[in-house]
């Protein structure tokens, strides 16, 4: 039994790429071109501050490896479910509820980058758009150290190209988790930053 991909779908795949992705490609492209630039809501000065000295508890790389938990503890549970969908061939039906998970993944990633950025600002270290980046992004990393755990704990592989095939799947799965909540936690931080500096009164 072979199982073969007709030409219909084929053709279907081909034309979804030229009729759909490459005129919205162009769509957006134009789109995003017509728009003003974003303006800073106060002058920005050209001289660099001196950047303190932060404490240990500050640290750019402690922070980051922290607060990689807090975004993934409020899904870790539901993880293990989907793992089992995706590696056991058990079936998954509770879609309502791992909605509900991925909104509290959003609202998670937003509060742990703006809080951090604050603290971050608080500070006098103004370096902050690659830090909101990572302080929720860094949940991808805890993904694939738990994707390590599940694969000594429930998964029975012994093949290299069974393993290989799990890690690479898994290492995808963990990037695409590390942009996604890595973008959220800038979007909120940036909307934090423009109306935290809007609201400044300059004399």
């Amino acid at each position: 039994y072979q199982r073969r991909v007709h030409g219909a779908w084929l053709l279907g795949l081909i034309a979804l790429w030229f009729f759909v992705s490459i005129p919205l490609v162009y769509f957006g492209a134009a789109v995003g071109y017509k728009r003003p630039a974003l303006q800073q809501p106060k002058p920005v000065s050209i001289i660099p501050r001196c950047i303190p000295e932060p404490k240990w508890n500050m640290q750019p790389q402690l922070v980051v490896l922290c607060t990689g938990a807090v975004p993934f503890g409020a899904v870790f549970i539901e993880l293990y479910f989907i793992l089992s969908t995706l590696w056991l061939n058990k079936f998954y039906y509770v879609f309502g509820f791992l909605g509900i998970v991925f909104v509290i993944l959003v609202v998670t990633c937003c509060e742990i980058s703006i809080v951090l950025v604050y603290f971050q600002l608080c500070y006098e270290d103004y370096r902050w758009w690659w830090r909101s980046f990572f302080y929720s992004g860094s949940s991808g990393l805890y993904l694939f150290m738990y994707s390590i755990y599940y694969f000594t704990s429930s998964l029975n592989m012994h093949s290299p190209a069974s393993i290989v095939l799990y890690f690479g799947y898994m290492g995808l799965l963990s990037y695409i988790m590390f942009v996604v909540t890595g973008a959220v936690g800038f979007a909120a931080s940036l909307f934090f930053v423009r109306y935290i500096y809007a609201n400044l009164k300059v004399d």
